[in-house]
């Protein structure tokens, strides 16, 4: 999407004149440059530890 898509797309979505949109200085997100994710359903994945011992079943009769 280039800098006047996205004016024209705000512009619709807010009511005001692409020009309006311009003078503002509405650009596109710099992006989070915080560093990586941690995804914490894997880490909760590999903490998870049985509180009894199950023996596997075989479901295929």
């Amino acid at each position: 999407m280039t800098t006047n898509d996205l004016n024209r797309a705000v512009a619709r979505a807010t009511g005001e004149t692409v020009r309006t949109i311009k003078h503002r200085g509405f650009g596109p997100d710099e992006g989070d440059e915080s560093g990586p994710y941690i995804d914490w359903d894997a880490v909760d994945l590999r903490r998870n530890t049985s509180l009894f011992s199950q023996p596997s079943v075989n479901r295929n009769p």
